[in-house]
């Protein structure tokens, strides 16, 4: 076999263009390969990311009805976290009798926490409530309190004259105004959603 060195000038200029293709189709023929690889990657990604958007295509005749359902949604829930709220208030449950009692004409005497019950989906905080007033003003009192968009539970109702405190196991004897006829005891109970702390049922401090 001839040397390169022995080859005619065209030859060697023949071989050295032949070389210099097979290198370029070589270094073609990588390159493409991974351009194409590439290329078919990022269609694929495409082709997901359109199959998505058409999935989701057909949500959006519903989403105004869905944006209604989740209005009402929230709605009902800010009307159940006033019938049961999700965070105990104790100060805001006795001042919301005080307002009642008040509008009713009568005066709220004690309040007294008693030992919480823990149900399954909420707890019940009760109070030893003590009260006086005029008779139709204290029947007042009750219906403001039945009608309350919180949940309040009266029980152990003990009515007696101001008369006779002691007959409605009354804590205290206080200096009744000239129009109030009677007093009473009661338990009123509230309830608190199940994650909430139960109170240490101390006495509160009655005025």
């Amino acid at each position: 076999m001839e040397k390169f060195s022995e080859l005619s000038g065209m030859k060697q200029l023949g071989l050295l263009v032949a070389g210099a293709a097979l290198l370029t189709g070589v270094a073609y023929f990588f390159q493409f390969k991974s351009q194409a690889d590439a290329n078919t990657q990022a269609q694929q990604a495409l082709d997901a990311k359109l199959q998505e958007n058409r999935e989701l295509e057909s949500y959006k005749p519903r989403l105004a009805e869905m944006d209604r359902q989740v209005a009402s949604l929230k709605q009902q829930l800010e009307i159940e976290q006033k019938i049961v709220p999700d965070a105990k208030e104790v100060p805001g449950f006795m001042t919301m009798l005080d307002d009642e009692a008040a509008k009713a004409g009568i005066e709220i005497r004690r309040y007294t926490a008693q030992p919480t019950s823990s149900k399954e989906f909420y707890t019940e905080v009760p109070f030893d409530v003590e009260l006086d007033g005029p008779y139709y003003s204290v029947l007042n009192f009750f219906d403001r309190v039945s009608k309350l968009e919180r949940i309040v539970n009266v029980s152990n109702l003990l009515v007696a004259s101001t008369k006779h405190p002691q007959d409605a196991k009354t804590k205290h004897v206080y200096q009744y105004a000239p129009n109030e006829s009677i007093v009473a005891t009661c338990t009123a109970t509230t309830f608190f959603s199940h994650d909430m702390q139960a109170p240490t049922g101390k006495p509160v401090a009655g005025r």
